[in-house]
């Protein structure tokens, strides 16, 4: 890869990175629960996901996506119907301080998981996956394509690691403020409705 591909390639990688979405909104309210580190090291789940879909990307199995509108469809509806159980859960939450103070290996095992499966359950990822890294893969260079690739994708995962990490920091400074039952009430809903309508908007995606 040139440098000028390179100072291309970061920017443009980065914004996809920083954009509103359930992986992020979920980082943001992580932190304002249980603390920087808790959701930094929950992001785990989601760089674990999106390392699988880079991978499937680079052997080409992500022409699925494309070519198959069932396992699109499976994909995408698994993936709202996940999102929607989130926001349903978040709408549900206690606001008390008790149940804000969360800690543990058990704990930070369930944020992982959910991270993940709100990454992996989102057949938009793949497609950006498959459409966005090889834009900046050079056939005839004489870098294999394959290690073109794997650099690309771990650039996207420090990337998207950094990302965690803001988002992260923005929920942690707000976490005093959060601490008091009405905006930690009113802060749950809002991003319950924010996840509703992600995951009605994955519903209405197409390939």
């Amino acid at each position: 890869m040139t440098l000028a591909t390179l100072l291309l390639f970061l920017p443009a990688c980065f914004a996809l990175n920083m954009a509103p979405g359930p992986n992020n909104l979920l980082s943001l309210h992580n932190a304002s629960r249980y603390g920087f580190t808790m959701s930094c090291l929950a992001g785990l789940g989601r760089l674990l996901a999106f390392a699988g879909m880079i991978a499937l990307a680079a052997m080409g199995l992500a022409v699925v996506l494309h070519a198959s509108a069932a396992a699109f469809l499976v994909v995408k509806v698994a993936g709202a119907l996940y999102l929607f159980y989130l926001a349903v859960q978040l709408w549900r939450a206690p606001v008390t301080p008790q149940a804000s103070d969360g800690s543990g290996g058990r704990g930070l095992l369930k944020l992982a998981v959910q991270e993940f499966c709100a990454a992996a359950g989102n057949p938009k990822a793949i497609l950006i996956f498959t459409a966005f890294l090889p834009q900046f893969v050079t056939v005839d260079a004489p870098t294999p394509v394959a290690v073109q690739f794997f650099w690309l994708g771990l650039m996207f995962l420090v990337l998207e690691w950094l990302a965690i990490a803001l988002y992260a920091w923005l929920g942690s400074h707000l976490q005093r403020w959060f601490s008091q039952e009405r905006p930690r009430r009113l802060f749950n809903r809002a991003s319950a409705v924010l996840l509703g309508f992600a995951g009605a908007g994955l519903l209405a995606a197409r390939r």
